[in-house]
């Protein structure tokens, strides 16, 4: 269930109202007459002629879906029709970009330069009654980016709140994540290794490193307990029993992530543990609604995860218990989830108003990246995790906790490393829409 490309055109005219509204208000807070964003240029390495990979400036992109295009400028200006600055050189080494076209392009005055200086000639007269937002690097002239923070902070805290043009390509995004991730669990069944398995998701996805929205983490066995693992063995393992794989996909900007946890014995009781983190997962996305505070949701995962290792006999204590002395926290080390659209982990998670300001984390919870109440339009991931760590179960045992933790029940789990289950849903005036989900049942 994708959008078509007549219902994106459509959608895109009140998204592109939403942003000017948005602008006209964060340039009138900050004393500015004129927003100029530059889309970003490309980082060279020390002592070589090597670029790192090309990321756009959000700002950029969250006004036209152009996410390869470094050199070029944004001009909006209250009343007017927003400018593209459009950097197309003469080059022979590498591929141009082509030119501007799509059902964005008639909303724009669009002006093509050969040469990034050119750009001086189509940007406003004063440098100094502009918002430039950007990194140093992009300075070009008098235009040096100085973010300045009343403009930020307000575009930064609504654009949380994504319009239905971005919901779309969100779902997009999740499209395109879901297809891959169906490839990769048949890649794992069929005996691939963690790098045939990131292969195979790349060539489904039809994205490689650079157009993923962030680095693939798939982890076979103990490495499901590597929150991050990034590695990719070459060579699979003589036995297989678990599979994580927590990796997403692009559609122009916009990001999906998405997390999935298989058994390789659907029978056995590791497969009974993923089941009972799938359904405590699923009544975690119910609870995303309008007025929730996700810091509540986050404290409530900790709750429900704790029943699931009571009821697998992993503890020895209640729940209650086990979340107050942060017994919890050894099995579930991360926050519950993040804001996400055009970056993985959304700006502003922790803004107390588009003014600024900061809504604390709850203490003993300092992984947690979102700690607003939710909105409609806002889009979460909700990620619970159970992983059995060395590390982090050593410190129990060290901080006097030991007797708290079966250890034989978590000897017997620890070669299937964790689990970890990951949606992305959009929280609306009614019931959440689950974009991950509606898109595994397609």
């Amino acid at each position: 269930m994708s959008p078509s490309k007549s219902t994106i055109a459509a959608l895109y005219p009140q998204h592109l109202d939403t942003l000017q509204q948005r602008t006209a208000q964060a340039l009138q807070r900050g004393g500015f007459d004129h927003l100029v964003v530059p889309s970003g240029t490309l980082h060279y390495h020390l002592f070589d002629d090597r670029d790192y990979p090309y990321a756009v400036n959000p700002q950029f992109k969250a006004w036209a879906p152009l996410t390869r295009n470094p050199g070029s400028w944004l001009v909006a200006t209250p009343g007017e029709r927003p400018k593209l600055v459009y950097l197309q050189p003469f080059d022979y080494w590498h591929a141009v970009p082509e030119n501007p076209a799509g059902y964005w392009t008639e909303h724009f005055d669009i002006v093509v330069i050969r040469k990034p200086e050119e750009a001086l000639q189509h940007l406003p007269r004063d440098a100094a009654r502009c918002a430039i937002l950007g990194e140093a690097q992009s300075a070009l002239g008098d235009y040096v980016p100085n973010n300045p923070p009343a403009v930020v902070n307000y575009l930064e805290f609504h654009r949380a709140c994504k319009t239905p043009y971005e919901i779309a390509m969100m779902r997009e995004a999740s499209r395109i994540g879901v297809r891959a991730h169906r490839a990769a669990e048949r890649a794992f069944r069929a005996g691939a290794s963690e790098f045939g398995i990131h292969l195979v998701y790349c060539q489904a996805a039809l994205q490689d490193a650079n157009d993923l929205p962030y680095n693939n983490i798939v982890g076979l066995n103990e490495h499901c307990a590597v929150l991050h693992y990034t590695e990719r063995d070459r060579l699979p393992p003589k036995a297989l029993r678990s599979f994580l794989i927590d990796a997403g996909a692009s559609f122009h900007g916009y990001a999906s992530d998405i997390t999935r946890t298989y058994a390789y014995d659907t029978a056995g009781e590791f497969q009974a543990l993923v089941d009972a983190v799938d359904s405590a997962q699923q009544a975690m996305c119910a609870q995303v609604r309008a007025g929730f505070d996700y810091k509540q949701l986050h404290l409530d995962a900790h709750l429900s995860l704790a029943r699931i290792l009571r009821d697998f006999g992993l503890i020895n204590v209640s729940p209650e218990v086990a979340v107050e002395t942060g017994v919890s926290s050894a099995f579930f080390p991360h926050g519950i989830g993040h804001g996400i659209g055009l970056q993985v982990h959304e700006v502003a998670g922790f803004a107390e108003s588009d003014r600024g300001g900061t809504i604390a984390k709850p203490p003993g919870h300092p992984y947690l990246r979102l700690t607003r109440t939710l909105e409609p339009g806002m889009v979460v991931t909700i990620e619970p995790g159970l992983y059995f760590i060395d590390m982090l179960l050593e410190e129990l045992k060290d901080r006097g906790l030991g007797p708290s933790v079966n250890w034989e029940r978590v000897a017997a789990f620890k070669p299937y490393g964790g689990i970890r289950i990951e949606d992305d849903v959009v929280c609306t005036d009614g019931e959440p829409l689950n974009l991950t989900r509606e898109q595994f049942a397609a």
